[in-house]
């Protein structure tokens, strides 16, 4: 059998061992199973549990909001692991002379974000606590390009902002940070699979968690390298790179039941704001017992 892997740059995981490969990263893993693995490279990461389903690719990652819309979607998937929380992921971001002081402040307010990712999350329940929807309460428009320039230049009142872009416009000043995303949400890397395969082969998923922790663990011992990679192949500074990849965890955990919470929390906010059109039981994207498969 061969195993796809999907691979978008927006997880940094499953990104480096797609780079890692060529070292043997996932095939020495899977080989003792018989398993090849391939990758599938794809640039948005919404489209994970559509991909999955339709058999492009047999396992993925993403942030926390595409496994929710996935299953809202009708898409039965699984959550197979999770990374530690990244609580300097990212930031939302406001001009150092902006009026806007709380999240409250931007009612009525233009925000770019990426749309349907994590920072959906991170917006939607920031929002929330403050006793405001996204859906009714902000114009929330996807990031592009030009985002860093119309928040300096007060087009729009706020941008969430990442990894190298996040350090770039760190270093150039300016800006100032409304809000942290560990102050809002634990923002996880969260990895899933299709039902079937989950239940049927546990072995490929304990095979893969283990080859996505050695990428983690290469990465984390060399910053510089993994930078290079990034920089070279996705635009941006390497050092701008090494400061963003320092932030993270590096380290991959199982799926607890406060993870569930956590992602239950994120799937009610989406249905009440009028994100996701039905309501989610995220519990349901766990695999089953064999006893209970066999039911």
């Amino acid at each position: 059998m061969t195993l796809t892997i999907g691979v978008h740059s927006s997880n940094p995981s499953l990104y480096h061992l797609y780079h890692l490969s060529r070292l043997g990263f996932a095939q020495e893993e899977l080989a003792p199973l018989g398993e090849t693995v391939v990758f599938h490279p794809y640039t948005n990461g919404a489209r994970t549990g559509e991909l999955l389903t339709s058999g492009v690719i047999d396992f993925g990652g993403t942030g926390s909001t595409p496994p929710i819309t996935a299953q809202a979607a009708g898409h039965d998937i699984v959550y197979t692991a999770v990374s530690a929380p990244r609580p300097e992921h990212g930031v939302l971001l406001v001009p150092e002379e902006s009026p806007v002081r709380t999240v409250a402040d931007l009612k009525g307010s233009t925000v770019h974000l990426a749309i349907g990712s994590w920072q959906t999350h991170l917006i939607a329940k920031a929002l929330d606590d403050a006793g405001l929807s996204y859906a009714a309460d902000i114009t929330a428009v996807r990031s592009t390009d030009d985002s860093e320039r119309l928040v300096r230049t007060g087009e729009i009142a706020a941008w969430v902002a990442q990894g190298e872009r996040l350090a770039a416009a760190r270093r150039t000043g300016g800006l100032r940070t409304l809000i942290r995303t560990g102050d809002v949400i634990s923002d996880r890397s969260v990895f899933f699979t299709r039902r079937d395969l989950a239940e049927s082969r546990p072995d490929v998923i304990e095979a893969l968690t283990r080859a996505l922790r050695r990428a983690d663990e290469w990465a984390a011992a060399h910053p510089r390298r993994a930078a290079e990679i990034a920089s070279a192949d996705l635009g941006g500074s390497a050092d701008d790179w090494e400061t963003a990849l320092e932030t993270l965890p590096w380290t991959i955990e199982p799926v607890t039941d406060a993870f569930i919470a956590e992602q239950q929390e994120a799937a009610d906010i989406f249905h009440r704001t009028g994100f996701i059109d039905r309501p989610v039981t995220v519990d349901h994207a766990r695999a089953r017992k064999a006893a209970d498969q066999a039911v």
